[in-house]
């Protein structure tokens, strides 16, 4: 699939869907799903127009182009969302980049879908103009909530991984460098490559987790604790710590992509080192009986 950004785009007739697609969800899912083109915003439009609200986010904008294309899209069209953008009146977007840049044929928008400047652009107003189609896709509900990016972190971070993977159809991932640590996991038994997390992103609820690790060398079954190992102090803070079975190298300054299927157990304090070592060894025969398939 094909990723540019605002103006490098050449217009010819297309279908469009807009949105900030954040998880790419179920929702966007519906959004998107007539849509040859995604038209998408970096960075998130709230880091501009309301920066102490700016949520922690689900997906790197690589990740979303990733998602992007396993719908079938063609292309994601990223908008360099900035004050100069945020300025634009929503007769402006239309005329502008829907119309002029892009060419656009069809339009598909979610309900809440808010555009233009102090956000005076709606669903509405796009299905006034004639030069183009309007899809207007409702809100998805499950179990009695709206299906949103904000629902979504919210259960990731209470630990309810599973059931925000079924929201997000395709399993939550993140990356992150692998960085030195102080050897503590090695001590164990169980050497851990430990990643720093990256404050712009939402992070699982600390816990330990049944995940799996792609390495520049492979992929590979991950038990991943994440949390602030309350059995050490390290005053690193948060942290993750994934050891990665029937694996023996070094990946120091390699970026690690993990995974995170299930969660095994909160993260806890343990009465001793004989203790967490045995609960270590529970936690990785878990991951290998319920991932042996994955790898």
């Amino acid at each position: 699939m094909k990723v540019t950004r605002l103006p490098d785009v050449e217009p010819r007739p297309r279908r469009v869907a807009v949105g900030t697609f954040d998880g790419v969800h179920l929702g966007h899912r519906e959004v998107i799903r007539d849509a040859d083109t995604v038209l998408t915003f970096d960075p998130h439009p709230t880091t501009v127009v309301h920066p102490a609200a700016v949520p922690k986010l689900i997906t790197t904008i690589d990740r979303k182009a990733e998602l992007v294309g396993s719908l079938g899209a063609q292309e994601m069209v990223v908008i360099p969302f900035d004050a100069d953008f945020a300025g634009r009146s929503a007769q402006s977007f239309i005329d502008d980049v829907l119309v002029r840049s892009l060419g656009a044929t069809h339009v598909s928008v979610g309900e809440n879908f808010r555009f233009g400047h102090r956000a005076q652009g709606d669903p509405a107003m796009l299905g006034a103009d004639d030069r183009f189609e309007t899809r207007v896709v409702q809100l998805l509900e499950a179990d009695g909530e709206i299906v949103s990016s904000s629902h979504i972190r919210g259960l990731l971070l209470g630990g309810a991984l599973e059931y925000a993977n079924s929201l997000l159809v395709d399993p939550f991932v993140m990356q992150g460098v692998v960085v030195h640590g102080d050897k503590r996991g090695r001590e164990l038994g169980y050497p851990t490559a430990n990643v720093v997390p990256d404050d712009q992103y939402v992070l699982p609820g600390h816990a330990v987790y049944a995940c799996v690790a792609e390495t520049p060398t492979g992929r590979h079954l991950a038990a991943v604790n994440v949390g602030v190992r309350p059995m050490f102090e390290t005053g690193r803070g948060e942290l993750i710590e994934a050891y990665l079975l029937d694996f023996d190298g070094d990946l120091y300054d390699t970026t690690l992509t993990l995974t995170f299927h299930h969660r095994l157990r909160g993260e806890r304090r343990f009465d001793g080192v004989d203790a967490l070592i045995e609960q270590m060894g529970r936690d990785v025969e878990e991951t290998r009986r319920l991932l042996a398939e994955q790898v």
